[in-house]
């Protein structure tokens, strides 16, 4: 039995693979911010008989300070931690700060997931095949740029303009973090599922809700599409300490998305933002 943990793990990708790894006879600890969303999970896993190996955990992520008493609380009930799966995150259309006076989609999108990796990787590196799943951006995305003079978009703020950064950084967070932990034997994957249809409309306005509805009903991928492949890479991760994916195709990590100083740079400044415990 393996012990996965999943941000973002009560709704959407995070919650189908909850319910498959429960299913499997695996340990899960489901993070999420919504009280309605664990309880509906904890639910079905008391109908499928599984509850006593799901753990819910109803957490901002998006406070540095949650997230390093969340991490505590894991390496102290969890001497081992096969898998950590990074889905977090949240559309903004309108700019919002947390209350430690974060940008939310920055601190949700980009600092969480660079804060977990890091403060887990001591029950990590204790597995047998550790793996860190990140879906996020994987390289090719034009709109994606990090803006290093105002990373939290204090002067020029937009929903998709915060989210593309967030895309890029998490492509870096898989650099840094495979670099300076090479030997640790943690495989990091990057992986970008693409269209899916998660709820991701419901942060729209009208008309743009309706339309974002439309297309998502259209064009995109259910859940249980897209939960195989990433299922399989949690079973068996693959043997380079860094990979990446779109849909199951793999992306060229020669690309200049992933160039490793740039990743160490962003890392450094991260670092800078956060406890000196995961520096």
């Amino acid at each position: 039995m393996r012990t996965v943990v999943i941000t973002g793990g009560t709704s959407g990708i995070g919650a189908g693979l909850a319910r498959q790894l429960l299913a499997s006879g695996h340990r899960v600890v489901a993070i999420g911010s919504s009280a309605a969303n664990g309880a509906a999970l904890q639910a079905e896993a008391v109908r499928q008989g599984s509850a006593d190996r799901l753990a819910f955990r109803q957490v901002d992520l998006g406070s540095i300070a949650r997230t390093t008493e969340l991490a505590a609380e894991i390496r102290a009930r969890y001497d081992t931690v096969d898998a950590l799966v990074l889905c977090a995150g949240r559309y903004h259309p309108s700019r919002g700060e947390t209350g430690e006076g974060l940008e939310r989609t920055f601190a949700l999108y980009v600092l969480n997931r660079f804060l977990l990796p890091e403060l887990l990787h001591e029950p990590l590196s204790r597995a047998d095949r550790p793996v860190v799943l990140n879906l996020c951006g994987t390289g090719g995305i034009r709109a994606g740029k990090i803006h290093w003079d105002d990373l939290q978009l204090r002067r020029r703020y937009g929903g998709l303009r915060a989210t593309m950064q967030g895309a890029r950084a998490n492509d870096l967070l898989g650099v840094a973090f495979a670099a300076r932990h090479r030997g640790s034997g943690i495989r990091y994957v990057l992986y970008n599922p693409l269209f899916v249809d998660t709820g991701l409309a419901e942060p729209f306005r009208q008309p743009t809700r309706s339309l974002v509805k439309l297309l998502a009903r259209l064009f995109a991928a259910r859940v249980e599409q897209i939960t195989p492949p990433l299922l399989g890479l949690l079973a068996d991760p693959p043997a380079a300490p860094l990979s990446a994916f779109r849909r199951g195709v793999p992306v060229d990590l020669g690309r200049p998305e992933f160039d490793r100083e740039t990743a160490l740079r962003l890392h450094r400044v991260l670092a800078g933002l956060v406890p000196e415990r995961a520096g």
